[in-house]
């Protein structure tokens, strides 16, 4: 995939341009450059991972691709609490398949709440339920649905699927925290 693939699979997911988001998760930056490209200058983006050397190449990338777009970089892990203000939005992008099934509910309460209503996640996943050593909890679309409801996330569909040398195929989905 290249970064026209990563915007196309998350484009349907960024209603408008600007706003705070996060990308949690976000390991090389591919998808925190193509949220930058859909957002545009004068917003804000979170990115959000555990290896400081990512966010370094992350930065470097993003300097020459996106200047104008505002991006804070977080070294943690994004299944503890992080200091964010509320967001638009949060894209999860091939990061909760590390995740033990039992364990990603409590991540997504907790992105849940730091949401604001009517906020929305973009989910980037493998469409199966079986897993391999370097993808070990993928979801696929329909248990996506239901993991999403169990957090309290509403409007659930797909946005688009890609054929992918591992495991086949990938989706994209979102889900909004609920207005209300």
């Amino acid at each position: 995939m290249d970064h026209r693939d990563h915007v196309n699979l998350l484009r349907d997911g960024v209603p408008h341009r600007g706003g705070d988001w996060a990308d949690l998760g976000s390991g090389g930056g591919a998808f925190t450059l193509a949220l930058a490209d859909l957002l545009g200058n004068g917003s804000m983006i979170y990115s959000v991972d555990r290896d400081r050397r990512a966010l370094r190449r992350q930065a470097d990338a993003m300097r020459a691709a996106f200047p104008g777009v505002d991006v804070r970089y977080l070294h943690g892990d994004y299944t503890k609490p992080i200091d964010v203000p509320p967001l638009d939005g949060v894209v999860m992008a091939n990061s909760l398949h590390f995740q033990r099934d039992r364990d990603k509910s409590a991540v997504l309460r907790q992105i849940h709440r730091y949401l604001k209503p009517g906020g929305s996640l973009v989910v980037v996943e493998y469409n199966t339920d079986r897993g391999n050593l370097w993808v070990p909890h993928p979801f696929s679309y329909t248990t996506w649905e239901r993991l999403a409801a169990d957090a309290g996330f509403v409007e659930t569909r797909l946005l688009a699927t890609r054929p992918s040398r591992n495991l086949r195929e990938i989706y994209s989905a979102l889900s909004a925290r609920p207005v209300g």
